[in-house]
């Protein structure tokens, strides 16, 4: 099912925004990058629009790189280029669909790191003011898959551009969803190895981005052997390679990506997770979580699988069965009514054996 808007308007270049009549479009306003988290239940009334600004502005440092990116650049191009310029930041959340405006409003993140982990500030028009500001990263309200452009500023601000801290030393991020043996796997480290024969090195190194990493006080525990060869390009390449694995081409079948929010939990809550899994699966049987301070994330995709909605179908809507945190359009015609009817009873499943409240991370208009 197609849905339609009364109104489209694509900005390519920020200033013509100043000149724009607002109040003379079709209300209400939606301001949209790439659509790709966001599931349309109806035909949108108002005005949907666009900022299709590319570009890339680089301000060197010495061991960090300010680079402003336009909102309508791929965020995945911005991962690209980023790596194959040897600067580190974002090459974790490689092939995280979307543009660069959107990913400053929903704070994407994935293998752990988030967007407000390499945000210094975010362009924006205020609809206000009428006037163009630059608001600090650290200003935004950032917390998980949220930001204030999405609550307290919603409608008021449109993000023009973003400028990413990128580092040329290296700062590689492998704690989270199995990056270090992926590493190890892709990557083998051959005894007398040298500087000259690195995995996955170029022999062109740009003057002043080092491509030696300097050893963190923790390495001793994260792959002594493989860590001194790391590059962006290499981490990249993982990355992609293990969310290929995982999730549905977009170009294939239709998606919003992750659906569900992970819920973080109080540690007595996890513990009688942590019961009802060992009941169901055996006294040794491990729940996969992360602690998040004093509480415990605990994985949607997993409590999705337990109840056993992987693969399961309604309608052309049907939760993935190699991920079931992805809800994708089967058939490609899929009604909103079957994705949301699909998404409200794994909902109430997941509440009623487990006593967590899943909410969507894909945004509903």
């Amino acid at each position: 099912m197609k849905v339609s808007c009364r109104a489209y308007v694509e900005i390519s270049d920020p200033e013509d925004l100043l000149s724009l009549d607002f109040d003379a479009l079709p209300q209400p306003i939606f301001v949209m990058g790439g659509g790709s988290n966001l599931l349309f239940t109806k035909d949108f009334p108002g005005t949907v629009l666009h900022l299709s600004n590319k570009g890339y502005t680089v301000i060197p440092g010495l061991t960090r790189n300010l680079v402003r990116v336009g909102a309508g650049v791929v965020f995945d191009d911005f991962c690209a280029w980023a790596a194959a310029e040897g600067l580190w930041g974002p090459e974790n959340l490689s092939l995280i669909p979307g543009e660069v405006g959107a990913s400053a409003v929903q704070n994407i993140g994935a293998y752990g790191v988030e967007a407000k982990d390499i945000i210094d500030t975010v362009h924006a028009f205020d609809r206000t003011t009428r006037t163009f500001v630059d608001i600090p990263g650290s200003a935004c309200g950032y917390g998980y898959r949220t930001s204030l452009f999405k609550t307290d500023w919603k409608g008021r601000y449109i993000i023009t551009a973003v400028t990413f801290r990128l580092s040329t030393t290296p700062e590689p991020k492998l704690d989270y969803g199995g990056v270090r043996k992926a590493l190890e796997a892709r990557f083998p480290v051959k005894p007398g190895m040298t500087e000259n024969n690195k995995p996955g090195m170029t022999e062109k190194v740009k003057p002043g981005i080092t491509d030696t990493p300097v050893m963190p006080d923790r390495t001793p525990s994260v792959m002594p052997d493989l860590i001194g060869h790391l590059n962006p390009q290499m981490i990249r390449d993982t990355i992609i390679e293990i969310r290929r694995t995982k999730l549905p081409d977009p170009e294939e079948i239709g998606s919003a990506g992750s659906f569900f929010c992970n819920p973080v939990i109080e540690r007595e809550h996890f513990e009688r997770i942590v019961a009802i899994a060992k009941k169901e699966n055996g006294p040794e049987y491990e729940v996969p979580h992360y602690d998040v301070g004093e509480r415990v994330k605990v994985p949607a995709a997993w409590m999705i699988d337990q109840c056993g909605f992987k693969g399961m179908k309604l309608g052309g809507a049907q939760v993935y069965p190699k991920q079931p945190l992805v809800i994708v359009n089967a058939t490609g015609d899929a009604t909103p009514d079957e994705i949301i009817a699909l998404e409200t009873k794994v909902i109430g499943t997941i509440r009623e054996k487990y006593g967590i409240e899943l909410h969507p991370e894909v945004e509903h208009v």
